[in-house]
């Protein structure tokens, strides 16, 4: 399947979330611009978790240089209506207020609108808001010719090897006290307001990340599309009794969360990486899975990086497509629980210590390799594939890519993660707020004096105008009660074929 056809094939699109920031580091509580048009209905530009979180969205794209071409536009246009706000460049979050004053993302009236935010006060009460304000890069990539049960293949080996991604890539060795206010959290403090691991990789990807015992307690195979399924669709029809216990509405009325089951929708499940369709309106993701099966992955464990302006290079990209390549191709047995749980492990104990001299991980054929043996073993096998995209695309820039990455490996001080400390400790005082906002006012610096011609600012600011226009029909065309509606979203039923 290397063949150059297929190759050229390729397709990939990008979703990165930031939070918007005042000018000293701290969170801005306004509500989404006005100006950026409806967070319900823009094709680029939306809201993740908080109103301050936002989510750009690229198309899908046959060429790496062009991907980054339109992820730079949007952020263009975004900064243009920011006024003195800016994007926050780290992952790991801003100064933080108190857990109940982040705003939660608002989507205007309709019942789809409103069972969106009711998600989101759901996922508030169940994993707290502070946790919910991490930010990270999604990477949606397909290859021609590949079907359901060569996506899973694909699935179960980046579970197995994904960790070499937070080593090579990730950007969160520390972070600002007050995400973890009266929590805890096993950190060492490096200065006032600053905690951090010395050899962590991406305390985003660790323990103090998206997750929860309710989480963990979710057995998903990843061995064929069926026990998947089955396996999600238990989670999301199985009452939890803490979840059961808050309810779903208050005495008053108020709704707290969408339903008392494990999770409230598929994407509450929280995974390095998702099987993923493109769904029709109104339909649930489990259910277009099933009836068509799987047409692209969601990579999702990938950090900001606040050394690009745009929080991802080409290098990356291109690493990413060799890396997923290799785990297409390469042999992937059938996973088992006994599996599943070292591949978390391994995971946690990169994200919190993967620049440690000499680290250990559990291979998943029994038995501990060296990080250092196993990523240079790995990175071989992906070196096949980025000569076989060069062969493709013409040019070595994916050779290149991979062996300029590469390199991190036999000098671990060239890793993000280990570029942000150094960075912190020389300019900043071990401040990590002090080192983001300065990050954060040069990304915006720059991007704001690149060129941005005014056919661009048209069709940005026609896009934002005609997703307002599409909210407010949406709004209008309503029947339902939001009760009525609630009940038949999350019905069982829906997520059958």
């Amino acid at each position: 399947m290397n063949d150059k056809e297929t190759l050229l094939g390729i397709r990939r699109g990008i979703e990165k979330e930031s939070l918007r920031a005042l000018p000293g580091g701290g969170l801005a509580l306004t509500p989404h611009p006005l100006a950026l048009g409806s967070a319900l209905t823009h094709p680029h530009i939306t809201t993740d978790y908080s109103e301050s979180q936002l989510e750009l969205i690229t198309g899908v794209h046959a060429g790496v240089d062009d991907c980054l071409r339109e992820l730079t536009e949007i952020h263009q246009a975004v900064y243009r209506a920011l006024a003195d706000e800016r994007l926050w460049v780290s992952s790991m979050p801003c100064g933080l207020p108190t857990d109940e004053t982040i705003p939660i993302g608002r989507y205007g009236s309709s019942n789809v609108g409103r069972a969106k935010s009711v998600y989101r006060v759901g996922l508030g009460q169940r994993y707290g808001r502070r946790m919910q304000t991490i930010s990270g890069i999604h990477y949606n990539w397909s290859l021609p010719g590949v079907g359901t049960d060569g996506y899973f293949g694909l699935i179960r080996n980046f579970r197995r090897h994904g960790w070499l991604l937070l080593y090579l890539f990730g950007a969160s060795p520390a972070l600002c006290d007050s995400f973890v206010h009266d929590r805890d959290h096993g950190l060492q403090r490096l200065s006032e307001h600053t905690l951090y691991l010395p050899h962590a990789t991406s305390l985003r990807m660790g323990r103090l990340g998206y997750q929860s015992d309710a989480q963990a307690s979710i057995a998903v195979s990843y061995n064929c599309l069926e026990s998947y399924a089955a396996s999600l669709q238990d989670a999301l029809t199985r009452p939890y009794p803490a979840y059961e216990a808050i309810g779903v509405q208050t005495p008053g009325g108020d709704y707290q969360q969408l339903s008392t089951s494990l999770l409230q929708i598929e994407n509450e499940f929280y995974s390095t990486i998702r099987a993923k369709r493109v769904i029709r309106s109104g339909e649930r993701p489990l259910h277009a899975l099933r009836e068509r099966g799987v047409e692209y992955v969601e990579v999702r464990l990938m950090d900001l990086d606040p050394f690009e302006p745009v929080g991802i290079g080409a290098d990356t990209i291109r690493v990413l497509d060799a890396f997923l390549l290799h785990c297409l191709h390469a042999d992937s047995p059938h996973d088992s629980p006994a599996e599943i749980a070292a591949n978390a492990r391994n995971q946690h104990r990169v994200a919190a210590r993967g620049r440690e001299p000499g680290l250990m991980l559990e291979h998943w054929q029994g038995g501990e390799r060296s990080l250092a043996d196993w990523a240079g073993e790995i990175l071989a096998a992906c070196a096949v594939h980025a000569r076989a995209l060069d062969a493709a695309h013409g040019g070595n820039a994916y050779g290149a890519a991979l062996a300029r990455v590469a390199q991190r490996l036999a000098q671990p001080d060239l890793c993000p993660s280990a570029r942000v400390l150094a960075v912190m400790a020389q300019d900043f005082d071990d401040s990590h707020v002090a080192f983001i906002s300065r990050q954060s006012d040069a990304t915006r610096a720059g991007l704001l004096a690149l060129p941005f011609p005014d056919e661009l600012q048209r069709r940005f600011e026609k896009m934002a105008a005609d997703s307002l226009a599409e909210q407010a029909r949406i709004e209008a065309a309503d029947t339902m009660d939001f009760e009525e509606f609630r009940r038949f979203y999350v019905a069982p039923e829906r997520m059958a074929v």
